[in-house]
């Protein structure tokens, strides 16, 4: 018999298409769920897209019928979908979950399901860990959504992209010190890498870094740059800086720990080429904490968005201590501020947007839903670059995990195209005691 699935609010949050994911399987959506929704169908956020777009979804479907025992078919091979009211825990639960919440709504709706129907498989699809574990000290079969989730492997693979090669002494010295720098890749591997596949080489104790370059077919030498002051102190570092830099590679992502160097870099990249782009612009997700909104602080908009711009000005201020007050560079700077051809602000104000030879930098996009960044990504033009950063182990944003957000589907899906390039940071090196600290506490 066909399995029933009772989703989550979070499952619908997450990708609104999710009820037809499961095959020729019913789905059970307790009424919980739809008061829930009710809270986000106001906003401009992917949250808010996803809440109006299941419940358009869901009108249509009953416009003409109403739910039956079964529900309604959700279309051909697929299974049917159910609201289903509001059930009381049985009495032996009934001292377990007494507070009267959301969550607890949701699983004593799905333990209904599941009691009332006999031989039928049933199980509560949540995100949630904490209510997947009250489930399962219930009883209750419950489960994460997995689809769009990152495999393992994949995520493991997104960490060793440089790979560290042996190769004869007169190669490596050809690729440091020869004419052109490169080296044809059949002396390296028997197979072609892929595309801005990045290599180690050992010469003496001395790291030579490298990238495969798919358009001269040729590993090539990647050069320690400095850009506008600030020069890599690490290899990670010097490769993000040289994918940063290179006007072939028009996205990239960078990802790592705190201190790793991420924003800086891309901001450094960014104001070294300030005269290729008709304007620079550093942004961020606004991911309140508490589940409050931005309009709770205090003040006018400039004001509000203190808070959520003040690591990319705590950047900029690196970079401009690199030079001396009233330098040229430093004057630069404050002008592109002031003319707001370098202009940061939160990612809400960037919606709508088309970017036309624009650096674009997005700085936490590990808080980003793989629709958001798509979303932004289809807003490019042309002579646009994009830089997304973040640290996938640091998410701020309930509904996402560390397979599931765009910054990890970004490297998955744009893994081998020629136009991107993904660079993960390791060592931290905003100072000794930051290092440390990242290490034993």
């Amino acid at each position: 018999m066909a399995k029933i699935f009772v989703l989550d609010t979070n499952i619908i949050l997450h990708d609104y298409k999710s009820v037809k994911q499961f095959q020729d399987n019913d789905i059970v959506i307790p009424i919980a769920v739809i008061e829930e929704l009710d809270k986000f169908k106001k906003g401009n956020d992917a949250l808010s897209f996803n809440a109006r777009a299941f419940m358009r979804e869901i009108n249509r479907l009953t416009e003409k019928q109403e739910f039956g025992a079964r529900g309604v078919p959700l279309g051909k091979n697929l299974g049917y979908i159910k609201i289903e009211p509001n059930h009381p825990f049985a009495p032996e639960f009934q001292d377990l979950f007494r507070d009267d919440i959301q969550d607890h709504r949701i699983l004593a709706t799905a333990m209904w399901v599941r009691d009332n129907n006999p031989g039928r498989f049933v199980a509560l699809v949540t995100k949630d860990i904490n209510l997947r574990l009250k489930a399962k000290a219930a009883g209750m079969a419950a489960q994460d959504y997995l689809r769009g989730r990152v495999d393992d492997e994949v995520m493991e693979s997104l960490e060793r992209q440089v790979i560290q090669v042996k190769a004869s002494g007169e190669a490596v010295q050809r690729l440091a010190y020869g004419q052109d720098n490169s080296l044809p890749w059949k002396e390296v591997q028997a197979r072609e890498p892929a595309p801005n596949q990045l290599f180690k080489f050992d010469l003496g104790g001395e790291s030579i870094c490298a990238r495969y370059d798919a358009d001269r077919k040729v590993i090539a030498l990647v050069r320690s740059h400095v850009a506008y002051g600030i020069k890599p102190r690490n290899d990670e570092q010097k490769f993000a800086l040289d994918a940063c830099l290179n006007p072939k590679i028009p996205l990239v992502s960078l990802t790592g720990g705190a201190g790793t160097g991420k924003t800086l870099i891309a901001l450094a990249a960014a104001l070294e080429q300030a005269d290729d782009f008709d304007q620079i612009i550093l942004s961020r997700p606004t991911v309140v904490l508490g589940g409050q909104d931005i309009g709770f602080l205090p003040g006018d908009q400039k004001s509000k968005m203190g808070p959520y711009v003040q690591p990319l000005m705590d950047n900029l201020d690196v970079i401009k201590r690199c030079f001396k007050p009233g330098s040229k560079q430093a004057l630069k700077i404050e002008a592109m501020l002031h003319d707001e051809r370098l202009l940061i602000s939160p990612l809400a104000y960037i919606r709508g947007r088309s970017l036309g030879k624009v650096y674009f930098i997005v700085d936490e996009a590990q808080n980003l839903t793989p629709h958001e960044v798509k979303t932004i990504i289809t807003r490019a033009g042309e002579g646009t670059k994009m830089v997304f950063t973040g640290d996938i182990f640091q998410i701020d944003q309930p509904y996402l995990d560390q397979w599931s957000n765009g910054l990890t589907h970004l490297g998955e899906k744009m893994a081998g195209q020629k136009l991107f390039q993904h660079v993960f940071l390791r060592k931290g090196e905003r100072s000794d005691l930051s290092e440390i600290a990242a290490k034993l506490l």
